[in-house]
């Protein structure tokens, strides 16, 4: 948990949180690959690819890779944040204030941003005379969204407006953001950016025994980091693949997100390196789609399921929606709770009471792309899409258990009878 931990502090934003994950894939030798160029991948070895600074691919090729499959895992990086437009600087001289210009990025809780100790970090691009160079920037300024003080808002409604009530103090009027910004790219010309608002309060173990953990960014590095972490750890059988996608919280829809051609672009170069027939290694494939899950509320227990109802440290979460925005069905449900079995894991079952719109996952939009059987999982958890999450310490280490086992399997379907050894 304190590796999580680390990782979890370090990853700002989406693209340092991909930098710390190639970082723990170094670490275990995995090849770095591009996509500019053919593979030449071998048995037994491992690698990664990434995409655009914000997604990447890993992989263990198995030693044998006769009558092989994929098992994948996806998960995401992104988490619902404010990010800073072009030209953001608001200057207030009248009142001394220099504001950032932000707009929301995917749908977060608003308030909880407000009064929090904030920094700004992301990729920034500068130019030289025939190039552009890419730039990961944290800031050590720390800004803040001051709320308003109750004496000022004695009717207690306050419906936020994006525009106005959630643009971040930086300093006074004399403050200079390009200067600042400087600091951290030099004195090369700053061409354009992808900066995010982030709270920079730790995670911390919270609870009378420590067992939950606090936390910004839980939804989705929590399952992002199990799933590499479980990679690492196996001894991969079939084709073991993980993915983590850039962009789900805001509809996955770009180069590099689950519904791009990353994941498929990927498995076609691993199917024409190991020169595997296309048909049959699809056939005996599955995919895991890895994202956290809404637990029972303390105080409001009314809001979950009357019989579908998950908790913190009982076990993996395992969704399911009869629209399939979650694409589990009875028979990758089966699979999964067969391998959870043998993980010795326990599993929750979770559904959305029958008149709440629920969220969907990156499992329904990979399908579009790669039509195989999938399963909608991920940990049970408080307040997703706050500036701090809770989920349970125990399910961390589930996670990795059921998932590096799920890694060391093949599975294989043979007519009305699937073997998973």
């Amino acid at each position: 948990m304190k590796q999580f931990i680390d990782f979890i502090n370090k990853s700002y934003t989406a693209f340092h949180a991909i930098k710390n994950l190639e970082g723990m894939l170094e670490k275990a030798n995995f090849k770095k690959l591009t996509e500019d160029c053919s593979w030449e991948l071998e048995p037994g070895c491992s690698y990664y690819v990434i995409r655009n600074t914000s997604s990447i691919i890993a992989f263990k090729v198995p030693k044998s890779t006769t009558n092989v499959g994929f098992n994948i895992v996806a998960s995401h990086s992104d988490s619902p944040s404010f990010k800073v437009k072009p030209n953001g600087v608001v200057i207030d001289t009248t009142n001394d204030f220099c504001k950032l210009n932000t707009e929301g990025y995917g749908g977060m809780i608003t308030y909880s941003w407000f009064d929090r100790p904030l920094g700004v970090a992301g990729r920034v691009y500068t130019q030289s005379e025939n190039s552009v160079k890419e730039h990961l920037v944290n800031f050590d300024e720390t800004l803040v969204i001051p709320s308003v003080a109750i004496h000022l808002n004695r009717s207690g409604e306050f419906n936020p407006n994006m525009q106005i009530d959630m643009l971040p103090l930086f300093g006074n009027s004399s403050t200079s953001f390009d200067s600042i910004l400087k600091k951290y790219v030099g004195d090369e010309e700053v061409i354009s950016h992808d900066l995010f608002l982030y709270n920079k309060e730790e995670a911390r173990l919270v609870g009378a025994s420590n067992e939950y953990i606090l936390s910004s960014r839980l939804d989705d590095l929590e399952c992002a980091y199990t799933s590499i972490k479980a990679l690492i750890e196996s001894d991969a059988k079939a084709i073991s693949l993980c993915a983590v996608f850039n962009n789900e919280e805001v509809g996955s829809r770009s180069n590099n997100g689950a519904d791009s051609t990353f994941l498929i672009d990927t498995v076609n170069e691993i199917i024409s390196s190991l020169k595997l027939d296309t048909r049959k290694t699809i056939s005996k494939s599955f995919i895991v789609s890895s994202d956290n899950a809404h637990a029972v509320h303390p105080n409001h227990p009314e809001k979950a399921d009357p019989t579908n109802r998950v908790y913190m440290n009982k076990g993996v979460v395992i969704k399911h929606q009869a629209g399939l925005s979650y694409t589990t069905d009875a028979y990758s449900e089966a699979v999964f709770k067969k391998i959870c079995k043998l993980a010795n894991v326990d599993y929750q079952d979770y559904t959305n009471r029958s008149d709440q719109r629920g969220g969907s996952t990156l499992g329904a939009i990979s399908l579009g792309h790669l039509s195989i059987p999938s399963v909608d999982i991920g940990l049970a958890q408080l307040a997703m899409h706050s500036t701090l999450e809770t989920a349970g310490v125990l399910d961390f280490n589930s996670m990795i258990n059921v998932i590096k086992k799920y890694f060391e399997l093949s599975i294989n379907k043979i007519n009305d009878t699937t073997i998973i050894e």
